[in-house]
């Protein structure tokens, strides 16, 4: 097998439209160093984690895992890069969630086997590989060069991509592997869950360099003219970023919406070629953690309850201290005229504390004003 073979896989993985998160765990160094040394890897890497001692593993999972080397744990780890990757990736772009977690020969005999376990994670497919090496036919370094071209060759499958090179095993080696794939009803279900934090619909075909979305939350039962003028002249004053929309799945008040709900209120942006994401999550400030750099497109009445700490148990502090998670985010709002308890309402009607003005950004009255509700006109649709 030759350098040019292996460096020309790469260079088509740098070449898909794939942005992934790997997190990667002994053995899998050279396949890092092989992705990172071509160029062109910041069009697919979006970031890359090596939590090799046992307490990195630890905060990585959340958890004490039952065992840092194995086929559950390879699984976690995938799912957390794969919702790593779609909070970090450009609006659209596919994405892909890498784990692997290996135990291959060291400068001491090892009383288990030497093996590697391997999970990748895309939208509507999960692979996994255990590959268990046979004992005592290669050194350190040549095990891991197994290892990494085995990687190697699982992230060009995922990023569709042809890999031409033999990834080495032979026939004494054991790779037992498993794929599942996952249509959209399932994906729907694992967001409900909260097993993945969101999921993108496409549809616009719109094209922006920029990885900052500007999203406008609703319902959006129904949508209508109103949200498309908002979102659009909240777009013109960014003046760079992806517009999109952005249902949750969950209300705070509500029971969660269901997968036919979910799937009839998406066909009103697919009809229109707009941008929409569902979401699991109900609040701003959880919203800031799946989408950060974002600007959000919210009204004055949204705005005062933002501000307000009857929300916050009661408490100006913890208001400040949320809204200021937010802000750390490096996300900010974009307020729109409101009419609120009968009267119509601006941001400038409202007293913003002083740590946070810059935070919020008001639309100008003569930008736009449309005094519609989704309420209104399902009233007079008799819904």
């Amino acid at each position: 097998m030759t350098d040019a073979c292996i460096r020309a896989v790469v260079e088509s993985i740098h070449s898909s439209p794939t942005q992934a998160v790997l997190y990667l765990s002994g053995g899998a160094s050279l396949a890092l160093g092989l992705l990172m040394s071509v160029p062109g890897a910041s069009n697919t890497v979006l970031e890359a984690v090596v939590p090799y001692s046992r307490m990195s593993m630890i905060q990585l999972l959340a958890k004490i895992p039952a065992q840092y080397c194995s086929q559950q744990t390879a699984d976690e780890m995938a799912l957390l890069a794969y919702n790593r990757a779609l909070k970090l990736s450009s609006p659209g772009s596919p994405v892909l969630g890498v784990g692997f977690t290996g135990s291959l020969a060291t400068s001491r005999p090892k009383l288990g086997d030497h093996r590697f376990h391997l999970s990748t994670r895309t939208s509507n497919r999960h692979w996994a590989s255990t590959v268990t090496l046979s004992k005592g036919l290669r050194s350190r370094d040549q095990e891991e060069k197994v290892s990494s071209y085995f990687l190697l060759k699982a992230i060009a499958n995922a990023c569709k991509v042809s890999s031409t090179f033999d990834s080495e095993l032979t026939e004494s080696d054991v790779n037992d592997e498993c794929e599942r794939f996952f249509d959209e009803d399932q994906e729907l279900e694992q967001l409900i869950n909260g097993q993945i934090c969101f999921k993108v619909y496409p549809f616009s075909s719109d094209k922006s360099n920029s990885d900052r979305k500007i999203i406008l939350s609703g319902s959006f039962n129904p949508l209508h003219d109103g949200h498309l003028k908002l979102l659009e002249v909240a777009t013109s004053i960014c003046g760079d970023g992806y517009p999109c929309f952005e249902l949750s799945a969950i209300n705070a008040d509500k029971p969660p919406l269901s997968i036919p709900q979910i799937k009839e209120r998406v066909m009103q942006f697919e009809k229109i070629g707009k941008t929409v994401i569902i979401s699991n999550q109900p609040y701003f400030y959880k919203k800031a953690e799946l989408f950060p750099g974002s600007a959000f497109v919210i009204g004055a009445d949204t705005a005062v309850r933002l501000i307000n700490p009857k929300y916050y148990d009661g408490s100006y502090n913890r208001m400040i201290e949320t809204l200021s998670e937010c802000k750390r985010t490096g996300c900010i709002f974009i307020v729109a005229g409101r009419n609120v308890d009968g009267s119509f309402k601006v941001l400038e009607d409202y007293d913003i504390p002083e740590v946070l003005k810059d935070m919020f950004v008001p639309i100008p009255v003569e930008r736009f004003r449309m005094d519609i509700s989704s309420t209104e006109i399902r009233k007079s649709r008799g819904m």
